[in-house]
């Protein structure tokens, strides 16, 4: 509408998985996408090449590798040796096919580099070229130089389209549009017709070059379907008008070279199986083999047992057709068989039947062995063809996996659909981005649509889509109890997830944040419900990228959960982590009550029980400032501190560090991050940073303890009384150990330089941790400041090697306060 402050944004694939926290389809995972990029030379392929010293002679080059319409080349002769490799431009350099001199007597002269290693001309081209494959002569001269062989399929092409309906039956059609190997085509006859147009892939097993129907034996008929729009006469006329064209129109041959092979099918008329209509692919249902028409074709009928249907849904497959599956394939696998319409009662059973029908079942042999080897995983986003509207491509999200085959779900399109049931080797589903980079559009989902004055910076996912897309339709409206666990298709689905806002929130989370969270999460799949648990929590958090940091998944720890990517944002930067989720019922209790305790809270703040009154661990009466233990991972009193002990030091030092220069970024992490994959970022980083750069306030009193320069750090502090011999480092020999693990120095840790306290660490076993003091110029200030939160976050270590580190830093600690604190 006009003067509205709505838009449609532009669509971003990248900005669109980060804040879906999904991960896109390998590229690799769709063959037909890549055998469409291939350009038609391949490494190996020979030619033969003006010599660049002499233009009036040539010699045979081998292509190396090839980029567009751009290739390496090297002269035979100089074996593996790459110096002399040189770069050419299809479109301008003086290349041929093998033979081309022969033909055109021009002169094959070796090159001065390497006259010396080919003594005999004549043997060494007898020999190189033996068996060899020649660089294709149609795309190194005439229209079709340099151009992609995809290309040669050009608007007005002409091909041949078996019928789908009858498949010895085939018809010109005409290419209407190009889109990156997918074809618009009409059929030969309705120019301006564009009612029975069809999208179908280049290298789909029904599409064939013109004058392959006469080749194979079948016959040129228009289908039924717009036979009757013209007389018999008129289609012969456009049958005579194709032959006469042919040669302008025609498609190179060796484009359907790629063309997967039909092979020889073993099926029966009257056989059974279980089949997904290509039209229509959201239910199996059972099929019966109809007609056999050939070796390598025949029809399937869906089936239908009402007396009074007009029409059927019938379709010519051959034997590496998808979605022709053995009966009992869905009961196998614990989906859903959609009875025949028809058939009594909803409790469909193929021994009754087949017994019903007098029929027999497809043995397991006619049918192809199933592979779950592809890159495809549940959540995986991808492009793919709406099979109701095939002019629409939209995002698809994998939703279920088995064997070779997906359950995709439609985002953005206009009429919704439900889940499409599609093979992992169809030509309907691409990679993220395939539209944009062939200027096609891809149906934006709904979400896009934002206001133009504010920015969105986190999606979070609907509670709809969590309890229905993987709940079984008849729980969808069923209410839950929060000790219920509902079992569907032999899976387990998650209770409520409660959020008790009354509990102590801990020193992490922000309890004004909590209390806006909503009282309950779920029913639904366990993985989902605690994925959204847990991102409602991190939004909750004072600082997103700290807690995301405490949840993500241990490398060294052993976990039988599900790895699921979370984000957060903070301070303008993305953060991204693996986390642990578990995905049965019976483990959410616990993996609640542990993720509590990592996040230092109640351990009933959130849980599939509700506290209805007043919390079993008492938690009321704790608040952030007395919180000096861990909650629910006390420990016992820390060595040698006594009370106050560590208070007292910072309050000694808090006036000298006031004067001095505040070093910003202390600890900074310098990981750097691949630019070829978002992936390659460092668990709880920011993304397009060089590493971790959070400001927290914790890093920032340590920045103030620390140092300038060494002029500086010899500055004495009056407080505390110090060693003659400033610089004296505690070797191995002046550090006394004693049975009670009391630590005797010689000289003030205040005064230690990074290198005394890389020293001293080498001395004990946590000798491998120096490094990162060394890296980090921790000098015996900052040292004697460290605790174990701090040690944990800034220096990115596990909980145990942070526990030991902590134990040597309170050993020194001690020692500091009895030998030379005032």
């Amino acid at each position: 509408d006009a003067g509205s402050s709505v838009e449609e944004m532009e669509f971003s694939w990248d900005e669109y998985l980060e804040d879906t926290g999904a991960t896109a389809a390998p590229h690799g995972s769709f063959k037909h996408v890549d055998t469409s990029l291939q350009n038609g030379f391949a490494p190996g392929m020979k030619l033969e090449v003006a010599v660049k010293s002499d233009q009036n002679t040539y010699w045979v080059a081998t292509i190396i590798t090839t980029c567009g319409q751009l290739l390496l080349l090297r002269y035979d002769g100089y074996g593996e040796d790459r110096k002399a490799d040189f770069w050419c431009d299809i479109m301008t350099a003086d290349l041929h096919p093998i033979g081309w001199c022969e033909q055109n007597k021009k002169i094959l002269k070796v090159p001065e580099g390497i006259k010396d290693k080919i003594p005999d001309q004549e043997e060494f081209l007898q020999r190189v070229l033996k068996g060899a494959c020649s660089a294709p002569a149609n795309l190194l001269e005439g229209l079709h130089r340099g151009k992609n062989p995809l290309d040669l399929i050009a608007p007005g092409s002409r091909l041949e389209l078996q019928n789908i309906r009858d498949s010895l039956e085939a018809w010109i059609v005409n290419v209407v549009e190009n889109v990156g190997g997918r074809l618009k085509l009409r059929y030969e006859g309705l120019e301006d017709c564009d009612k029975f147009d069809q999208w179908i892939f280049y290298l789909d097993p029904f599409l064939h070059q013109v004058g392959w129907a006469a080749q194979h034996g079948y016959s040129l008929q228009p289908p039924l379907a717009i036979r009757s729009l013209k007389s018999e006469a008129d289609w012969q006329e456009i049958l005579k008008k194709v032959k006469e064209e042919e040669e302008e129109s025609s498609v190179p041959t060796d484009l359907f070279k790629d063309k997967p092979v039909i092979g020889v099918h073993s099926f029966s008329e009257g056989m059974k199986l279980e089949a997904v209509d290509p039209m229509a692919p959201f239910v199996i249902s059972p099929a019966t083999v109809l007609k056999v028409y050939n070796e390598n074709f025949f029809m399937i009928e869906i089936d239908d047992l009402r007396p009074e249907r007009t029409s059927s849904q019938s379709y010519i497959c051959h034997v590496n057709s998808a979605g022709i599956f053995p009966v009992q394939w869905s009961l196998k696998n614990g989906l859903h068989l959609s009875p025949p319409p028809g058939y009594p009662g909803q409790d469909f059973d193929w021994a009754d039947y087949l017994k019903q029908c007098g029929a027999e079942a497809a043995p397991q042999s006619c049918f192809p062995s199933l592979t779950s080897d592809h890159g495809f995983k549940e959540n995986m986003k991808l492009e793919a063809v709406n099979p109701v509207d095939p002019e629409e491509v939209c995002i698809a999200t994998v939703t279920r996996l088995k064997d070779s085959y997906l359950w995709l779900q439609l985002e953005g399109s206009k009429k919704p659909v439900p889940d499409c049931i599609v093979s992992v080797e169809s030509m309907n589903i691409f990679p993220v981005g395939w539209c944009e980079t062939n200027g096609y559009q891809l149906r934006p989902p709904r979400k896009a649509i934002v206001n133009k004055q504010k920015k969105i910076a986190v999606v979070q996912p609907e509670k709809q889509i969590l309890s229905s897309r993987t709940v079984h339709d008849g729980l969808k409206n069923q209410e839950l109890n929060s000790s219920d666990s509902v079992v569907v298709n032999g899976k387990y689905c998650c209770p409520k997830i409660y959020f008790n806002h009354r509990c102590f929130s801990g020193p992490y989370l922000n309890k004004g944040r909590i209390a806006e969270l909503p009282q309950s999460v779920g029913p639904g799949n366990c993985v989902l419900v605690l994925k959204e648990v847990l991102t409602l929590l991190i939004n909750a958090a004072y600082k997103p990228s700290r807690v995301l940091r405490e949840l993500q998944l241990d490398e060294e720890a052993a976990w039988h959960g599900h790895g699921e990517t979370l984000k957060a944002k903070y301070k303008g930067k993305s953060y991204r982590a693996t986390v642990e989720v578990v995905r049965t019922a019976d483990r959410v209790a616990d993996f609640c009550r542990k993720t509590c305790i990592k996040l230092e809270c109640c351990p009933n703040l959130f849980g599939p029980q509700m506290v209805l009154d007043k919390c079993s661990e008492n938690c009321s009466v704790l608040t952030k400032t007395k919180y000096t233990h861990y909650y629910g991972k006390r420990k016992n009193k820390r060595i040698g501190r006594p009370p106050g002990g560590h208070s007292n030091l910072e309050v000694a030092m808090k006036k000298p560090n006031k004067r001095r220069k505040r070093r910003k970024h202390f600890f900074v992490h310098k990981k750097k991050r691949s630019s070829a994959s978002v992936d390659n970022t460092p668990a709880g980083s920011p993304q397009g940073s060089g590493g971790e750069e959070e400001d927290d306030q914790d890093e920032s009193e340590l920045s103030h303890s620390l140092a300038q320069d060494r002029d500086k750090r010899k500055r004495k502090l009056r407080t505390f009384s110090f060693s003659d011999d400033e610089n004296k480092p505690p070797s191995p020999k002046d550090i006394k150990m004693e049975v009670a693990e009391k630590l005797q120095l010689d000289s003030n840790p205040l005064e230690w330089s990074v290198a005394d306290v890389v020293r001293f660490l080498k001395s004990t076993d946590c000798a491998p941790l120096a490094r990162i003091f060394l890296d980090q110029e921790i000098d015996g200030q900052a040292l004697l400041l460290l605790t174990l939160p701090t040690v944990q976050e800034c220096m990115d270590l596990k909980l145990g090697p942070a526990i030991k580190l902590c134990h040597h830093i309170e050993r020194v600690k001690l020692a500091f306060y009895q030998q030379f604190a005032n």
